[in-house]
């Protein structure tokens, strides 16, 4: 079975609503997965921490339809070598959050929609309704909403932010005089059911205060205020089968798969990924194929680790360096040891956040905070986002990795940051869409670096993961270097320090 919760614009509250079912429907004993519509980091980490386990995103404008349907199915609780099987009661559910209102999308015509996921999927539609100074208005709102496309099915609504009782009827009312539409629960406007954000939504699950306690308190909030079983009943099997198409997404089952759709690892590598509050964005599909390709994940804590382990690679991902600064850089100690391996030719990747440690330092609300040092520019904060949406862009020739086929690429951005005084430097990316580090450029190609301001996500026309693995690879074989193994010690911290902040123009 299979829900899609959306919404008639965005901040009506459904990530709260999805937090609270995921919750429930875990603590009745069903099996579940969550997925969450867009480039989204945040809520997915709510989601996966409510329904216990990885939240996956869907994305029509990095993967193609049969990628989206595939993914969907391979991931499902239930499916063939997906951990998990069906609950007590003999269920099993995909809920699909959605991003915005229903009908809203980048694209004119509606093709990027949440209501063009739903009826990709073939899942119907639950829609959360934020009711604060809204009574009879609410009947035309679902009207215009079920009349707008016949082929997608509203299942019923969530009345969201209710005022007391008395509104809830007055909404009742309306909805059941002038629509068919069920309602499934009302909930009442509560201030503790609010999640603390920040300028890119919600704050991440690592950063909020008592996150498991606040879980536990929408679940309990949902769970008496909506009838979570007429809801599963809503929910139903998919009207459009899945596509059946194992070569198209390089990461979509590990257990399915064939072979030789998958480059071997040749000796083993080890990879270090920060992964602690600073560095939290990643794609859990990403990096699950770096594991299917045969690759060892270590995980670093950038805020308490004093060294890297040894490897053979390093991914810094993206996330909120600048909230946790002052700890990264009272952690000279990481600071360096990362300055020294990169500058030693250890292949690197990082992404915004990551991009942003490597700097010489972080400027926020008027303090400098000391970074690694490795990109030659200073990073700003700003008030108001620097880059924020999809990006366009192709490869030049100073892309370090493995060439591939040319085209247009595309990925997203999302920073309030700004990279100044910064050096002359070999950009990986020409830009046709999006901000990067400014002059239609990003990607900063050092050594073997390669540090953008955009997220990528590794899908069948661009498996990014597979090329950094095979820049790993031919990295190690031209350096001499036999394979590392997971029983190495981690290797010294260098006693030099880290570089000056020289001046330079800004980008």
């Amino acid at each position: 079975m299979q829900l899609l919760v959306s919404a008639t614009r965005k901040s009506s509250g459904k990530t709260v609503v999805c937090i609270g079912l995921c919750a429930e429907w875990r603590a009745r004993g069903m099996a579940l997965r969550a997925f969450k519509k867009g480039p989204d980091y945040i809520d997915p980490q709510w989601l996966a921490h409510a329904s216990g386990r990885a939240c996956y995103n869907l994305d029509f404008h990095v993967q193609s339809h049969d990628e989206i349907r595939a993914l969907v199915a391979a991931r499902a609780p239930g499916a063939p070598g997906t951990p998990g099987t069906p609950g007590a009661r003999g269920q099993s559910l995909s809920l699909i959050e959605a991003n915005k209102g229903l009908f809203d999308g980048v694209a004119a015509d509606g093709g990027d929609s949440n209501a063009a996921l739903a009826r990709l999927l073939g899942a119907p539609v639950v829609l959360v309704v934020d009711c604060e100074g809204m009574t009879r208005g609410i009947a035309p709102l679902l009207q215009g909403y079920v009349g707008f496309d016949d082929a997608v099915t509203i299942a019923g609504v969530i009345l969201n932010r209710v005022g007391g009782e008395r509104h809830r009827a007055k909404l009742a009312a309306a909805i059941r005089n002038y629509t068919d539409v069920p309602v499934l629960g009302a909930i009442m406007n509560d201030a503790r059911l609010r999640l603390p954000e920040r300028h890119l939504g919600l704050t991440p699950f690592a950063e909020t205060e008592d996150a498991a306690r606040k879980i536990e308190q929408i679940r309990e909030a949902v769970a008496a205020q909506v009838d979570v079983d007429l809801l599963t009943r809503a929910a139903r099997v998919p009207t459009a089968g899945p596509a059946t198409v194992p070569n198209a997404v390089p990461n979509a089952d590990p257990t399915t798969t064939a072979a030789g759709d998958v480059a071997a690892v040749r000796g083993g590598l080890k990879l270090a990924v920060f992964k602690d509050r600073a560095f939290a964005f990643y794609y859990p599909d990403d990096l699950e194929d770096f594991e299917r390709r045969g690759v060892e994940l270590a995980f670093v804590d950038g805020l308490h680790d004093a060294r890297l382990p040894r490897a053979d690679g390093l991914f810094i991902g993206g996330g909120f360096p600048e909230t946790q600064a002052a700890a990264l850089t009272a952690n000279d100690a990481l600071r360096h040891d990362v300055a020294r391996a990169i500058q030693g030719g250890l292949p690197a990747y990082a992404e915004c956040g990551g991009l942003m440690y490597l700097a010489r330092g972080i400027t926020w609300h008027g303090q400098r905070y000391e970074m690694c040092g490795v990109v030659e520019a200073d990073v700003l904060m700003c008030d108001t986002p620097r880059g924020r949406g999809y990006v366009e862009f192709s490869e030049t020739v100073h892309m370090p990795w493995p060439a591939s086929a040319p085209r247009l690429e595309r990925a997203h951005e999302f920073h309030y940051s700004r990279l100044v005084n910064a050096a002359p430097f070999d950009a990986a990316y020409a830009l046709s869409r999006g901000v990067g580090t400014g002059d239609g450029r990003d990607g900063i190609v050092h050594k073997n670096l390669l540090a953008s301001y955009l997220h990528r996500r590794a899908v069948g026309t661009a498996p990014w993961t597979e090329r950094f693995i095979q820049f790993i690879q031919a990295t190690r074989e031209d350096q001499g270097r036999p394979a590392t193994s997971a029983r190495e010690r981690p290797h010294g911290v260098p006693d030099q320090i880290l570089p000056p902040s020289p001046s330079g123009r800004e980008v």
